[in-house]
């Protein structure tokens, strides 16, 4: 239950009354003599209730309500008059003020106006909270594209974590998005304003690896003309995300260590720290842990990165994923080229999902690209499946029945419907194909 109040009132009698009555029922109470003060100061999204005398000087409480709306129409003011203001708050309620009190109150009128005030405040607040998590929550759907379970699973945790202030591990394949869902966890949260900065640890020479990443002064070594910032430096207040995380030299992975811990960092050549505040979202292939055993990483360091860790399956264990984002890209291509995408027909769908995908959703975008070209659209070779065509045309139809099955959540009633097929053929394909109904249930 929300329970913040802010008082506005020129005089110190009445605030101090308020706050003490307040207080007792355990309501957090902020005081302002002058309504200038109470606008300067009042957070975006206030949980809680403005009450605020009509008279003070400068500006009154009318004009502070009418800014007050202007900002947000549904924050309760509960106004405070004197008798011979009462008309004015009847006028000052019909333009949004949620009550008013005259002078002298009770404090159980008075609680009793907050608490109604309070309570439509808190609803107001959840609903536009809901309502917000479902424009985030469409737009990550067209950012991370896919319908399979897994992917589902993924756009739920990278929502969760992208508004927590914690540093994440993505461990994936080559290919598989780890930084578009990198950039998702940064433009997702309450960092999105600031920078984000992607750095490849195995693109960047050794030699020149600290001074990338901690920048230098002038005269710092040989060939540093004039100061230099370095990318962390760079991204204070927002996110760095350091790809291939297992390949930085481990002189560099003590400093960064000491970075994440401390919040400060110094540039090569300079005797003062400078604070930053990063958020460190690290990727790696290998597993971390095994690499530290062998000696390749510090083990401190990956313990620090793997406060959260987020798994991106490759493509072949969400093959139900592969026509819906085979369509997209070839379609961003055909647009981006100015012509339209040759349709995709049956043949070439089944080697697209025969197919294992070692290049993950890299090689899919090329292979996507090139059909928008037209470039493969008169050879389904083109890809290595090492398939027969009767066995493109089985894991097809493996396929298509496992996403259905998803789909329905095990329901064979409405798979049969959705397939059109009879009860005995699908259970005669079903058996053929290791899919169980029970292994569906209650899946999303």
């Amino acid at each position: 239950m929300l329970n913040s109040v802010i008082v506005v009132d020129d005089e110190a009698s009445i605030r101090a009354a308020v706050e003490q009555w307040l207080s007792l029922s355990g309501f957090n109470v902020q005081l302002f003599e002058r309504a200038e003060e109470c606008l300067a100061q009042l957070p975006a999204h206030f949980p809680g209730v403005i009450l605020s005398d009509v008279r003070m000087p400068g500006m009154s409480g009318l004009q502070l309500l009418d800014r007050l709306q202007q900002a947000d129409p549904d924050l309760p003011v509960i106004l405070l008059t004197g008798h011979g203001d009462v008309p004015m708050a009847v006028e000052a309620m019909r333009n949004g003020a949620y009550d008013f009190l005259e002078k002298p109150f009770t404090p159980q009128h008075l609680m009793g106006s907050l608490r109604r005030a309070l309570e439509k405040r808190q609803l107001v607040l959840e609903n536009r909270r809901l309502h917000e998590q479902a424009d985030l929550k469409a737009q990550l759907e067209n950012t991370l594209l896919g319908m399979s379970q897994g992917l589902q699973q993924l756009r739920r945790q990278v929502l969760e974590l992208a508004s927590l202030p914690v540093n994440v591990l993505i461990r994936g394949e080559t290919g598989s998005g780890k930084e578009r869902v990198a950039r998702c966890l940064h433009d997702f949260g309450p960092r999105a304003d600031n920078p984000f900065v992607a750095l490849n640890c195995a693109a960047i020479p050794e030699t020149l690896f600290e001074a990338e990443l901690f920048g230098h002064e002038s005269g710092a070594f040989t060939g540093a003309q004039g100061k230099r910032i370095g990318k962390l430096e760079y991204a204070n207040g927002g996110t760095v995300f350091l790809d291939e995380i297992e390949s930085m030299p481990l002189a560099q992975q003590a400093k960064l260590l000491r970075v994440i811990q401390e919040q400060r960092l110094e540039r090569l050549g300079a005797n003062q720290s400078i604070a930053v505040d990063l958020r460190i979202i690290a990727a790696t292939k290998p597993d971390l842990l095994e690499e530290a055993r062998a000696g390749r990483f510090r083990e401190d360091l990956a313990y620090r990165l793997n406060v959260a860790e987020l798994r991106l399956a490759p493509l072949r264990e969400r093959r139900e994923d592969i026509p819906l984002l085979f369509e997209h890209f070839a379609r961003t291509a055909a647009e981006r080229l100015g012509r339209h995408a040759p349709p995709v027909g049956g043949g070439r769908l089944a080697q697209l999902l025969a197919h294992d995908w070692p290049g993950n959703v890299r090689e899919l975008a090329n292979a996507a690209e090139r059909h928008a070209l037209g470039l493969d659209s008169q050879n389904l070779e083109s890809l290595p499946g090492g398939q027969s065509l009767g066995e493109q045309m089985e894991a097809f139809e493996a396929q298509c029945l496992r996403a259905a099955l998803r789909q329905h959540r095990g329901e064979i009633k409405g798979v049969m419907e959705a397939l059109q097929l009879p009860r005995r053929t699908l259970n005669e394909k079903m058996q053929r194909h290791g899919l169980v109904r029970e292994d569906f249930l209650g899946n999303e």
